[in-house]
Protein backbone atom coordinates (compact mmCIF):
# COMPACT_ATOMS: atom_id res chain seq x y z
CA UNK A 1 0.00 0.00 0.00
CA UNK A 2 1.43 3.37 -1.04
CA UNK A 3 1.48 6.02 1.61
CA UNK A 4 -0.91 8.78 0.61
CA UNK A 5 -1.86 11.95 2.43
CA UNK A 6 -5.22 11.71 4.20
CA UNK A 7 -7.67 14.43 3.18
CA UNK A 8 -10.67 15.89 5.00
CA UNK A 9 -14.04 15.31 3.36
CA UNK A 10 -15.48 18.56 4.68
CA UNK A 11 -16.74 21.30 2.40
CA UNK A 12 -14.68 24.47 2.39
CA UNK A 13 -17.93 26.43 2.35
CA UNK A 14 -18.63 25.55 6.00
CA UNK A 15 -18.13 28.22 8.60
CA UNK A 16 -15.46 27.85 11.29
CA UNK A 17 -17.90 26.80 14.11
CA UNK A 18 -19.40 24.13 11.86
CA UNK A 19 -15.97 22.72 11.15
CA UNK A 20 -15.25 22.50 14.88
CA UNK A 21 -18.53 20.86 15.87
CA UNK A 22 -18.75 18.31 13.05
CA UNK A 23 -16.55 15.25 13.15
CA UNK A 24 -14.20 15.06 10.18
CA UNK A 25 -14.58 11.93 8.08
CA UNK A 26 -11.29 10.43 6.98
CA UNK A 27 -10.58 8.49 3.82
CA UNK A 28 -7.51 7.36 1.95
CA UNK A 29 -6.85 8.33 -1.64
CA UNK A 30 -6.07 4.70 -2.54
CA UNK A 31 -9.58 3.56 -1.45
CA UNK A 32 -8.27 1.20 1.26
CA UNK A 33 -10.64 0.34 4.14
CA UNK A 34 -10.19 2.02 7.54
CA UNK A 35 -11.29 0.90 11.04
CA UNK A 36 -13.04 2.96 13.67
CA UNK A 37 -11.94 3.21 17.32
CA UNK A 38 -14.53 0.66 18.56
CA UNK A 39 -13.22 -2.02 16.21
CA UNK A 40 -9.63 -1.41 17.26
CA UNK A 41 -10.45 -1.38 21.01
CA UNK A 42 -12.35 -4.68 20.91
CA UNK A 43 -9.29 -6.55 19.72
CA UNK A 44 -6.94 -4.98 22.25
CA UNK A 45 -4.74 -3.43 19.55
CA UNK A 46 -4.07 0.30 19.53
CA UNK A 47 -2.31 2.71 17.23
CA UNK A 48 0.75 3.93 19.15
CA UNK A 49 2.41 7.23 18.31
CA UNK A 50 6.16 7.66 18.17
CA UNK A 51 6.19 9.79 21.32
CA UNK A 52 3.66 7.69 23.25
CA UNK A 53 4.69 5.31 26.02
CA UNK A 54 2.01 2.65 26.55
CA UNK A 55 1.99 0.79 29.86
CA UNK A 56 1.67 -2.91 28.87
CA UNK A 57 0.14 -3.86 32.23
CA UNK A 58 -3.43 -5.15 31.91
CA UNK A 59 -5.68 -3.38 34.43
CA UNK A 60 -8.80 -5.39 35.23
CA UNK A 61 -12.09 -3.97 36.61
CA UNK A 62 -12.15 -3.05 40.29
CA UNK A 63 -14.09 -5.72 42.19
CA UNK A 64 -13.81 -7.65 45.44
CA UNK A 65 -15.55 -10.61 47.03
CA UNK A 66 -15.53 -11.63 50.71
CA UNK A 67 -17.67 -14.77 50.86
CA UNK A 68 -14.64 -17.02 51.45
CA UNK A 69 -13.88 -15.11 54.65
CA UNK A 70 -17.39 -15.26 56.10
CA UNK A 71 -18.75 -18.77 55.51
CA UNK A 72 -17.56 -22.37 55.37
CA UNK A 73 -18.24 -24.59 52.37
CA UNK A 74 -20.09 -27.87 52.25
CA UNK A 75 -17.84 -29.79 49.87
CA UNK A 76 -19.49 -33.23 49.82
CA UNK A 77 -21.90 -32.21 47.04
CA UNK A 78 -21.13 -33.31 43.48
CA UNK A 79 -22.11 -32.30 39.97
CA UNK A 80 -24.53 -35.26 39.82
CA UNK A 81 -26.51 -33.95 42.82
CA UNK A 82 -29.53 -31.76 42.17
CA UNK A 83 -30.52 -31.17 45.81
CA UNK A 84 -28.58 -30.68 49.04
CA UNK A 85 -30.23 -31.59 52.32
CA UNK A 86 -29.61 -31.93 56.02
CA UNK A 87 -31.56 -33.14 59.06
CA UNK A 88 -32.45 -31.70 62.46
CA UNK A 89 -33.28 -34.01 65.34
CA UNK A 90 -35.62 -33.23 68.22
CA UNK A 91 -35.69 -35.21 71.47
CA UNK A 92 -38.48 -35.75 73.99
CA UNK A 93 -37.88 -37.29 77.42
CA UNK A 94 -40.72 -37.40 80.00
CA UNK A 95 -39.94 -37.58 83.69
CA UNK A 96 -40.54 -40.48 86.04
CA UNK A 97 -42.80 -39.60 88.95
CA UNK A 98 -43.90 -36.34 87.30
CA UNK A 99 -43.97 -35.88 83.51
CA UNK A 100 -41.98 -32.65 83.67
CA UNK A 101 -39.56 -33.88 86.33
CA UNK A 102 -36.44 -36.00 86.40
CA UNK A 103 -36.43 -39.60 85.23
CA UNK A 104 -36.53 -41.19 88.69
CA UNK A 105 -37.32 -44.87 89.13
CA UNK A 106 -37.65 -47.22 92.08
CA UNK A 107 -36.07 -50.62 92.62
CA UNK A 108 -39.31 -52.47 91.95
CA UNK A 109 -40.78 -50.36 89.16
CA UNK A 110 -42.17 -51.98 86.05
CA UNK A 111 -42.93 -48.76 84.11
CA UNK A 112 -39.83 -47.02 82.82
CA UNK A 113 -39.99 -43.96 80.59
CA UNK A 114 -38.12 -43.86 77.28
CA UNK A 115 -36.62 -41.32 74.91
CA UNK A 116 -38.46 -40.17 71.79
CA UNK A 117 -36.85 -38.74 68.69
CA UNK A 118 -38.13 -36.84 65.67
CA UNK A 119 -35.96 -36.24 62.61
CA UNK A 120 -36.87 -33.53 60.11
CA UNK A 121 -35.23 -32.98 56.73
CA UNK A 122 -34.52 -29.66 55.00
CA UNK A 123 -33.78 -29.62 51.26
CA UNK A 124 -32.45 -26.94 48.93
CA UNK A 125 -31.80 -27.06 45.17
CA UNK A 126 -28.34 -27.03 43.64
CA UNK A 127 -28.39 -24.66 40.67
CA UNK A 128 -26.30 -25.40 37.59
CA UNK A 129 -23.98 -22.50 36.68
CA UNK A 130 -22.17 -22.22 33.37
CA UNK A 131 -20.43 -19.81 30.97
CA UNK A 132 -18.74 -20.25 27.62
CA UNK A 133 -15.40 -18.91 26.43
CA UNK A 134 -14.80 -18.64 22.70
CA UNK A 135 -12.47 -16.79 20.38
CA UNK A 136 -11.36 -17.09 16.77
CA UNK A 137 -7.96 -18.28 15.65
CA UNK A 138 -7.14 -14.89 14.04
CA UNK A 139 -8.05 -13.16 17.32
CA UNK A 140 -5.79 -15.53 19.23
CA UNK A 141 -2.91 -15.02 16.81
CA UNK A 142 -3.25 -11.24 16.96
CA UNK A 143 -3.43 -11.27 20.75
CA UNK A 144 -0.28 -13.41 20.96
CA UNK A 145 1.59 -11.05 18.65
CA UNK A 146 0.83 -7.92 20.70
CA UNK A 147 1.35 -9.71 24.04
CA UNK A 148 -2.22 -9.38 25.34
CA UNK A 149 -3.56 -12.95 25.61
CA UNK A 150 -7.28 -12.84 24.83
CA UNK A 151 -7.80 -16.39 26.10
CA UNK A 152 -6.35 -15.57 29.54
CA UNK A 153 -8.28 -12.31 29.74
CA UNK A 154 -11.58 -14.01 28.97
CA UNK A 155 -10.86 -16.71 31.53
CA UNK A 156 -10.05 -14.07 34.15
CA UNK A 157 -13.34 -12.33 33.34
CA UNK A 158 -15.23 -15.60 33.70
CA UNK A 159 -13.59 -16.29 37.07
CA UNK A 160 -14.51 -12.82 38.28
CA UNK A 161 -18.15 -13.30 37.22
CA UNK A 162 -18.19 -16.69 38.97
CA UNK A 163 -16.83 -15.25 42.21
CA UNK A 164 -19.26 -12.31 42.13
CA UNK A 165 -22.22 -14.65 41.60
CA UNK A 166 -21.15 -16.77 44.57
CA UNK A 167 -20.68 -13.63 46.66
CA UNK A 168 -24.23 -12.46 45.98
CA UNK A 169 -25.69 -15.94 46.45
CA UNK A 170 -23.99 -16.35 49.85
CA UNK A 171 -25.03 -12.97 51.27
CA UNK A 172 -28.43 -12.19 49.73
CA UNK A 173 -29.46 -15.30 47.79
CA UNK A 174 -31.35 -15.00 44.50
CA UNK A 175 -34.65 -13.19 44.04
CA UNK A 176 -35.45 -15.02 40.79
CA UNK A 177 -35.57 -18.37 42.56
CA UNK A 178 -36.84 -16.89 45.84
CA UNK A 179 -33.85 -18.09 47.86
CA UNK A 180 -32.39 -16.16 50.80
CA UNK A 181 -28.78 -15.66 51.77
CA UNK A 182 -26.84 -15.33 55.00
CA UNK A 183 -28.04 -11.76 55.60
CA UNK A 184 -31.74 -11.86 54.66
CA UNK A 185 -33.28 -15.14 55.80
CA UNK A 186 -36.84 -14.79 57.15
CA UNK A 187 -36.20 -17.57 59.68
CA UNK A 188 -33.68 -15.36 61.50
CA UNK A 189 -34.91 -12.99 64.22
CA UNK A 190 -34.78 -9.30 63.21
CA UNK A 191 -35.15 -6.21 65.42
CA UNK A 192 -34.25 -2.52 65.35
CA UNK A 193 -31.52 -1.04 67.53
CA UNK A 194 -32.46 1.33 70.33
CA UNK A 195 -33.29 4.92 69.34
CA UNK A 196 -31.17 6.66 71.96
CA UNK A 197 -28.73 8.67 69.85
CA UNK A 198 -28.68 12.41 69.43
CA UNK A 199 -32.27 13.43 68.78
CA UNK A 200 -33.42 9.87 69.63
CA UNK A 201 -32.05 8.39 66.40
CA UNK A 202 -30.77 4.83 65.90
CA UNK A 203 -27.68 5.53 63.78
CA UNK A 204 -24.25 4.91 65.31
CA UNK A 205 -22.80 8.26 64.22
CA UNK A 206 -25.11 9.92 66.77
CA UNK A 207 -24.29 7.54 69.64
CA UNK A 208 -21.61 7.33 72.30
CA UNK A 209 -19.20 4.36 72.40
CA UNK A 210 -21.11 2.94 75.39
CA UNK A 211 -24.40 3.10 73.49
CA UNK A 212 -22.85 1.37 70.48
CA UNK A 213 -21.42 -1.32 72.78
CA UNK A 214 -24.89 -1.84 74.21
CA UNK A 215 -26.32 -2.30 70.70
CA UNK A 216 -23.64 -4.90 69.93
CA UNK A 217 -24.17 -6.76 73.20
CA UNK A 218 -27.94 -6.77 72.62
CA UNK A 219 -27.63 -8.55 69.29
CA UNK A 220 -25.20 -11.06 70.78
CA UNK A 221 -27.48 -11.64 73.78
CA UNK A 222 -30.53 -12.07 71.51
CA UNK A 223 -28.84 -14.89 69.55
CA UNK A 224 -27.54 -16.41 72.79
CA UNK A 225 -31.05 -16.43 74.28
CA UNK A 226 -32.63 -17.86 71.11
CA UNK A 227 -30.15 -20.76 71.15
CA UNK A 228 -31.10 -21.67 74.71
CA UNK A 229 -27.88 -20.06 76.01
CA UNK A 230 -25.86 -22.64 74.11
CA UNK A 231 -23.97 -20.43 71.61
CA UNK A 232 -22.76 -16.83 71.71
CA UNK A 233 -21.96 -15.47 68.22
CA UNK A 234 -18.30 -14.89 67.49
CA UNK A 235 -18.76 -12.91 64.25
CA UNK A 236 -20.25 -9.46 63.65
CA UNK A 237 -20.70 -8.01 60.15
CA UNK A 238 -21.46 -4.32 59.57
CA UNK A 239 -21.73 -2.05 56.49
CA UNK A 240 -18.48 -0.42 55.26
CA UNK A 241 -19.52 3.11 56.30
CA UNK A 242 -20.17 2.06 59.91
CA UNK A 243 -16.94 0.04 59.95
CA UNK A 244 -15.00 3.10 58.82
CA UNK A 245 -16.66 5.18 61.52
CA UNK A 246 -15.79 2.65 64.25
CA UNK A 247 -12.14 2.50 63.26
CA UNK A 248 -11.71 6.26 62.83
CA UNK A 249 -13.33 7.41 66.08
CA UNK A 250 -11.62 7.16 69.47
CA UNK A 251 -13.42 6.13 72.63
CA UNK A 252 -12.60 9.49 74.19
CA UNK A 253 -10.58 12.58 73.35
CA UNK A 254 -8.02 11.53 75.94
CA UNK A 255 -7.74 7.89 74.79
CA UNK A 256 -5.92 6.22 71.92
CA UNK A 257 -8.27 3.23 71.44
CA UNK A 258 -10.73 3.23 68.55
CA UNK A 259 -14.37 2.32 69.05
CA UNK A 260 -13.74 -0.79 66.94
CA UNK A 261 -11.05 -2.05 69.31
CA UNK A 262 -13.23 -1.09 72.28
CA UNK A 263 -16.09 -3.25 70.95
CA UNK A 264 -13.85 -6.20 70.14
CA UNK A 265 -12.36 -6.38 73.62
CA UNK A 266 -15.38 -5.45 75.73
CA UNK A 267 -18.25 -7.32 74.07
CA UNK A 268 -20.18 -10.24 75.49
CA UNK A 269 -18.52 -12.53 72.93
CA UNK A 270 -15.02 -11.71 74.17
CA UNK A 271 -15.95 -12.44 77.77
CA UNK A 272 -17.73 -15.74 76.98
CA UNK A 273 -15.72 -17.15 74.07
CA UNK A 274 -12.30 -16.08 75.31
CA UNK A 275 -11.38 -14.25 72.08
CA UNK A 276 -12.21 -10.82 70.66
CA UNK A 277 -15.37 -10.38 68.62
CA UNK A 278 -14.48 -10.56 64.91
CA UNK A 279 -15.97 -7.42 63.32
CA UNK A 280 -15.66 -7.11 59.52
CA UNK A 281 -17.26 -4.92 56.81
CA UNK A 282 -19.57 -6.32 54.11
CA UNK A 283 -20.95 -4.17 51.28
CA UNK A 284 -24.21 -6.16 51.00
CA UNK A 285 -25.44 -4.90 54.39
CA UNK A 286 -25.86 -1.32 53.17
CA UNK A 287 -29.60 -0.62 52.86
CA UNK A 288 -30.52 -4.28 53.44
CA UNK A 289 -32.56 -3.66 56.60
CA UNK A 290 -36.22 -2.73 56.97
CA UNK A 291 -37.05 0.58 55.32
CA UNK A 292 -33.72 0.41 53.40
CA UNK A 293 -31.79 0.98 56.64
CA UNK A 294 -28.35 -0.46 57.28
CA UNK A 295 -28.15 -3.86 58.96
CA UNK A 296 -25.66 -5.65 61.21
CA UNK A 297 -25.51 -9.43 61.55
CA UNK A 298 -24.21 -11.58 64.41
CA UNK A 299 -23.51 -15.28 63.82
CA UNK A 300 -21.01 -18.08 64.42
CA UNK A 301 -18.86 -19.25 61.52
CA UNK A 302 -19.15 -23.01 61.95
CA UNK A 303 -19.87 -25.66 59.32
CA UNK A 304 -22.25 -27.38 61.76
CA UNK A 305 -24.39 -24.22 62.08
CA UNK A 306 -24.34 -22.46 58.71
CA UNK A 307 -22.61 -23.41 55.43
CA UNK A 308 -22.77 -23.03 51.66
CA UNK A 309 -22.88 -26.04 49.27
CA UNK A 310 -20.59 -25.55 46.28
CA UNK A 311 -19.44 -27.75 43.40
CA UNK A 312 -16.16 -26.33 42.01
CA UNK A 313 -15.86 -25.27 38.38
CA UNK A 314 -15.17 -27.88 35.72
CA UNK A 315 -14.75 -27.44 31.97
CA UNK A 316 -15.40 -29.26 28.75
CA UNK A 317 -12.55 -30.22 26.39
CA UNK A 318 -11.53 -27.52 23.94
CA UNK A 319 -13.76 -27.68 20.87
CA UNK A 320 -12.83 -26.49 17.39
CA UNK A 321 -15.84 -25.15 15.46
CA UNK A 322 -14.96 -23.52 12.14
CA UNK A 323 -12.33 -20.89 13.08
CA UNK A 324 -13.56 -20.75 16.70
CA UNK A 325 -12.10 -22.37 19.78
CA UNK A 326 -14.82 -22.97 22.39
CA UNK A 327 -14.87 -24.35 25.93
CA UNK A 328 -17.60 -24.27 28.59
CA UNK A 329 -17.05 -23.90 32.34
CA UNK A 330 -19.76 -25.24 34.64
CA UNK A 331 -20.48 -26.07 38.28
CA UNK A 332 -23.27 -25.96 40.86
CA UNK A 333 -24.16 -23.27 43.40
CA UNK A 334 -26.36 -24.23 46.33
CA UNK A 335 -28.31 -22.21 48.88
CA UNK A 336 -26.99 -21.19 52.29
CA UNK A 337 -27.95 -23.95 54.74
CA UNK A 338 -29.10 -22.62 58.11
CA UNK A 339 -28.70 -25.70 60.26
CA UNK A 340 -29.37 -23.65 63.40
CA UNK A 341 -30.98 -20.32 62.37
CA UNK A 342 -31.51 -19.42 66.03
CA UNK A 343 -27.75 -18.85 66.40
CA UNK A 344 -27.97 -15.88 63.99
CA UNK A 345 -29.51 -12.46 64.63
CA UNK A 346 -30.14 -9.28 62.61
CA UNK A 347 -30.38 -5.67 63.85
CA UNK A 348 -31.47 -2.77 61.61
CA UNK A 349 -31.04 0.99 61.75
CA UNK A 350 -27.37 1.33 62.67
Amino acid sequence: MHQRRVKFAESTALSAPAIITRRAKLFTTDEMMTFDQLTVDSTGAFLIGELERLDPTLHEPLATVTWGRDIDLREDVTLADEVSSFTNSSFAAPGGITPAGKSWMSTDTNAITGISIDIGKTTNPLFLWGMEIKYTLPELASAQKIGRPIDTQKYDGLRLKYQMDIDEMVYTGDSTYGKAGLFNNSAVATANVAADGTGSTTTWVTKTPDQILRDVNEILAAAWTASGYAVIPSELRVPPVQFGYLISQKVSSAGNVSILEFLRNNSLANAANGRPLNIQPVKWLTGLGSGSTDRMVAYTRDRDRVRFPLVPLQRTPLEYRSIYQITTYYGRLGCVEFVYPETICYRDGI
